[in-house]
């Protein structure tokens, strides 16, 4: 590979074959790349847009050296591809973004020491190794606590509150493998998150921070730009900025965090990869979060982050969340974004819509009317 962008008709691998591969290759269309994605589960959403696809294991060396050798560049669409897989397709072309940061968000260890270092401040915690731990790591973090899986947690799985020690023995029976992460319940007021994007070359841009609200530990709804003071939200911007400079990254990373009664932002979770809560970029904004990413890895410079709307970003979960797709699509002022899952089983993201409003006009929106029917 050459120092200098990809040429058009090039090959972008993507390791993953859900929605964000799937996302990710229709940007990359778009600029006249070819995606070629590898994924260990056939008919992925990533796999039915994509100009190729290998079915295999992430651990199946011979599959992953053809893969190598079909594309010109590897990025991945979610965090839990194992490292070693990386570390194996390094060694024949280049990845971006590389090991360093799939290690880092793979561990939540290494990854709170990691925004503190960059620093990002983050809520008190410690790690436990076993039940010798827990005493010394509540003391530090405080009750209640939230304990956590290092490894292979997201929408809200490997975690649990605990208000005394009984329960921390309790959970840490439950909670596996070891270590975990005890970290202080967060009394905050609003979850806000920042997209960054990397070039090769450095260079870093970022889109307005967003508000965003769940339901049953999943992303339920992104409202952009986030109804925050000014001052959170470009703190927000800068850390993200911050934490992909930190990290070398070449891509796109969202960083979560909690905004304080005071104002003050604690960082969460970093994502090194396109977000859920950045899919309300792909119409809001003149080049999307998905853009920003095909472009990067690409080796292209970034586009323009710029905001031309307002926007609502919900999520369609499961078969109540597919059931409002036929009022949705009727909508004038919505997108539609579904993923191509055959199955709508609960707790499954099967696609999001994407509302668009005036500049300036989601502060003062009536927000039972603006939510009908998303």
């Amino acid at each position: 590979m050459s120092d200098g962008p990809l040429l058009p008709g090039s090959t972008i691998g993507i390791l993953g074959g859900g929605q964000l591969g799937r996302m990710t290759a229709l940007a990359a269309a778009k600029l006249g790349y070819r995606c070629h994605v590898f994924s260990p589960t056939p008919g992925e959403p990533g796999t039915q847009v994509a100009a190729e696809s290998t079915v295999a294991a992430y651990e199946d060396a011979a599959a992953l050296d053809r893969f190598a050798r079909a594309v010109d560049v590897v990025t991945f669409e979610f965090e839990n591809v194992p490292a070693a897989t990386l570390e194996c397709l390094s060694a024949l072309v280049p990845c971006r973004p590389g090991i360093r940061a799939l290690s880092i968000c793979q561990d939540r260890l290494l990854e709170k020491a990691f925004l503190e270092k960059a620093g990002v401040p983050v809520a008190s915690w410690a790690p436990i190794h076993g039940e010798a731990d827990i005493a010394a790591a509540l003391a530090r973090t405080g009750l209640p606590a939230v304990l956590k899986t290092t490894r292979m947690g997201y929408d809200g799985r490997g975690q649990a509150v605990v208000r005394s020690e009984a329960e921390a023995r309790e959970a840490l029976g439950r909670l596996s493998p070891l270590p975990l992460i005890a970290e202080a319940f967060v009394p905050f007021v609003a979850e806000i998150s920042a997209v960054a994007a990397r070039a090769v070359d450095g260079s870093t841009a970022t889109y307005d921070a967003v508000e965003n609200r769940h339901a049953n530990h999943i992303l339920d709804l992104s409202f952009a730009p986030a109804r925050v003071a000014p001052e959170a939200a470009e703190a927000a911007r800068r850390h993200a900025a911050a934490v992909a400079g930190a990290l070398e990254l070449v891509g796109v990373l969202a960083v979560e965090f909690f905004l304080l009664a005071d104002g003050s932002l604690l960082g969460n979770e970093i994502a090194p990869r396109p977000h859920n809560s950045g899919h309300w970029t792909m119409d809001a904004c003149q080049a999307s979060q998905f853009d920003q990413h095909a472009r990067a890895v690409a080796g292209l410079p970034l586009a323009p982050t710029g905001r031309h709307a307002d926007a609502v970003m919900r999520n369609l979960v499961g078969p109540d969340g597919m059931a409002r797709w036929p009022a949705i699509a009727a909508r004038p002022d919505t997108f539609l974004h579904l993923y191509g899952k055959a199955e709508a089983r609960p707790g499954r993201k099967m696609g999001h819509a994407n509302r668009l409003l005036p500049r300036g006009a989601l502060v003062d929106a009536d927000e039972e009317g603006l939510l009908r029917p998303l």
